[in-house]
């Protein structure tokens, strides 16, 4: 068995469908392909939900019209055949008559998770039909909300997705290729939901892991992950191996491609997970598995948003429970910290949710002095740090000489360096380490 997913670009047209249905061919291998909704459909969902919050009924009711005959319109580019086209649109219509409903009656959260589900309903549907009506292939349609579902926490529910995805596969036991959502389930309550974070990407690993998958394939519209910013330095270049945890710094630390709770199944059961472009299907991609290489230094990602905190206190210097007392105060207001340095006196921190931030540091002021600084970035080096023996630090820091430096992490994990910059010196950083450590010019 493989896991396939596949984007809402890489599903993002009707060609891009006919693409996708050439990529999944493998007669003799058990295949479950998982599919976001079509690239602009999440957004439109979103739209609609906030014209309802608002009570402009008409507005909404007209952007799901025009929605509805936009589909209509794909159907017909896509099934040619008009019996196969007119099958499609009745199933379509189903899911926009759920929509429709929703504008009769004062919007809820609950009724708002329903609104964005209908995308990846809509994309599956459309696909199937392409699958069976046109290439006449043998394919079975598992609705992800029969076995996808959260607990009592909001988490996943493993053993609940296991059973139940087994019962759903049991019943079609000369089935080679089966299709179904990705980012939607239940909650534990039956109620329609989402898996807020990774979405579909997180719906593979998920499902790879129920199902004991040999290899779990994230499809977008890059070849792989790379070794820095492409939107930033030119020059980049696809990792072709990571291990699990490496990739995990990355996508912590500001790695689009990747959400960092997308691979945690997968890591969990040791399932290798493919990073693949749908746009160039001959590139080999990015690996991320238990293995990893020898280099000290594989990739750079930088991560936005970030607030630098430091609290200085005379009285820190031997004060039992100091930190505790200082972890407590985010902890109570639910803010998570990304990085921190310590010393005698003072220790510093940063935070990239800025919601609590005034409570926040009313508390922190009760320790001793509290500096801000706002506008920060996280630059994290992700490789193979176990031993210090190649000097990587050494080029890191000859790389970053005329870059002001707020905070340096190095020690806490194997296989990261991470940096505190002000975001203006971003792109500075970037350049310089791609040039200092990857052998690529610095671009103006």
């Amino acid at each position: 068995m493989k896991v396939l997913k596949f984007g809402g670009t890489s599903v993002g047209s009707a060609q891009r469908m006919r693409e996708v249905a050439e990529l999944i061919q493998a007669p003799q291998e058990r295949r479950i392909v998982v599919l976001s909704a079509m690239s602009g459909t999440t957004n439109t969902l979103v739209e609609i939900g906030r014209l309802l919050y608002a009570n402009d009924v008409v507005a909404a009711t007209a952007r799901i019209e025009i929605m509805r005959q936009g589909y209509h319109m794909i159907a017909h580019e896509l099934l040619p055949e008009a019996t196969v086209a007119a099958a499609a649109i009745k199933d379509l219509d189903g899911v926009f008559r759920t929509l429709f409903d929703l504008t009769r009656q004062p919007l809820s959260a609950s009724g708002e998770r329903v609104i964005l589900a209908q995308g990846e309903l809509l994309s599956t549907c459309l696909f199937h039909h392409y699958l069976t009506g046109v290439l006449h292939r043998d394919a079975v349609l598992l609705p992800a909300l029969e076995f996808m579902r959260l607990d009592q926490n909001e988490e996943p529910d493993a053993a609940y997705i296991r059973e139940h995805l087994a019962a759903q596969l049991t019943r079609h036991p000369e089935q080679q290729l089966f299709i179904t959502q990705g980012y939607i389930c239940r909650n534990a309550h039956g109620k329609t939901d989402n898996l807020k974070r990774g979405g579909s990407d997180y719906s593979a690993s998920l499902i790879g892991a129920a199902a004991d998958a040999e290899e779990i394939q994230i499809w977008t519209d890059i070849d792989g992950l790379h070794n820095n910013d492409p939107r930033v330095v030119e020059g980049t270049y696809p990792i072709r191996e990571l291990s699990f945890d490496e990739a995990a710094e990355l996508a912590y630390f500001g790695a689009k491609i990747l959400h960092p709770s997308s691979i945690l199944p997968a890591a969990k059961h040791g399932i290798p997970v493919r990073l693949l472009n749908t746009m160039q299907p001959e590139a080999p991609g990015t690996l991320i598995s238990t293995r990893t290489g020898n280099e000290a230094i594989k990739a750079v990602a930088a991560k936005d948003g970030l607030v630098a905190i430091k609290i200085k206190s005379s009285r820190m210097l031997l004060a039992h429970g100091f930190l505790r007392s200082v972890f407590e105060v985010f902890e109570r207001h639910r803010t998570s910290i990304d990085m921190i340095t310590t010393s005698e006196v003072a220790v510093s921190l940063t935070i990239d949710d800025a919601t609590h931030l005034p409570r926040i540091l009313e508390e922190l002021r009760s320790f001793g002095t509290v500096e801000v600084d706002e506008n920060q970035t996280i630059i994290c080096l992700v490789g193979n740090l176990i031993q210090e023996t190649n000097g990587a630090a050494r080029l890191v820091f000859n790389a970053l000489v005329d870059v002001p430096l707020r905070m340096i992490s190095y020690g806490g994990s194997p296989n990261n360096i991470s940096l505190l910059v002000h975001t203006s010196d971003k792109t500075r950083a970037l350049k310089a380490l791609n040039a200092g450590l990857f052998q690529r010019p610095v671009t103006a």
